[in-house]
């Protein structure tokens, strides 16, 4: 069988950025443009993830789109129940970051103690996929959380947010080359890393001026950021070919 996740590259990165981001801008919405609210947003991104992750785990090898929407469900979703805890449930982006922060590395150290290893570079089995998809649900719900507690309850608001994510994920990567660092390690902090990131970029594309963001319509962010990743995507592919 297989592997059945992609290969971790530069554009993997980019797509997941940009992924994240749409999490943001599309979470956002339904729960406040449509106001559907976070419950019933978070149960129609609960389906959606449902779907996906299903065919996913289904599926014999690697399907970039298959993956990478599946990828999008759990940002969305994300997106959504981290505003319902943080707000909805009034614990705000520092508890609700913490108990997420927990969720996150007890599912690591299942995983782990399950398959002893946490290395993404082979996921060919139901039970280490499963604990894949676990994982990266906390680690998405996590990042809007502590993004907005960052940029918001910090007050370094949006850009200045992206900046300093962006800089950590800089050093990570430096980390990556010039250290002994285990890359298992690297991968899952610049993994969860990088939602924070969407999270404060997606508010920066689409909040309103007066709160530090451009007041994009959040739709139009969204479907322009979904047509960046199929295009990516496309180019993924196409880089694949070339290269077997």
């Amino acid at each position: 069988m297989l592997s059945k996740v992609p290969q971790v590259t530069l554009i993997f990165w980019i797509i997941k950025i940009t992924a994240t981001t749409l999490g943001e801008t599309a979470g956002d919405a339904l729960s406040m443009s449509l106001n559907l609210g976070y419950i019933i947003s978070s149960g129609i991104f609960l389906v959606l993830f449902a779907i996906f992750v299903s065919l996913q785990i289904k599926a014999k090898q690697y399907h970039p789109y298959l993956y990478w929407l599946t990828i999008i469900t759990t940002t969305t979703l994300g997106t959504t129940i981290a505003d319902f805890v943080d707000r909805s449930l009034g614990l705000g982006y520092f508890g609700g970051s913490l108990i997420l922060l927990s969720l996150l590395l007890s599912s690591l150290a299942v995983w782990y103690y399950s398959e002893h290893t946490l290395s993404v570079e082979n996921i060919q089995t139901a039970k280490s996929e499963i604990f894949y998809w676990v994982t990266i649900m906390f680690s998405q719900t996590l990042g809007t959380a502590l993004g907005d507690w960052v940029a918001d309850t910090q007050g370094l608001g949006y850009l200045y947010s992206a900046i300093i994510f962006g800089s950590i994920l800089f050093i990570l990567t430096l980390c990556y080359f010039w250290t002994k660092i285990s890359h298992t390690f690297l991968f899952w902090s610049a993994f969860i890393l990088t939602r924070p990131l969407g999270a404060v970029l997606g508010d920066f594309l689409d909040k309103p001026i007066t709160h530090g963001g451009l007041d994009l319509s959040r739709f139009g962010a969204s479907f322009t950021l979904i047509a960046v990743i199929f295009v990516l995507i496309a180019i993924s592919k196409r880089q694949s070919k070339a290269q077997s």
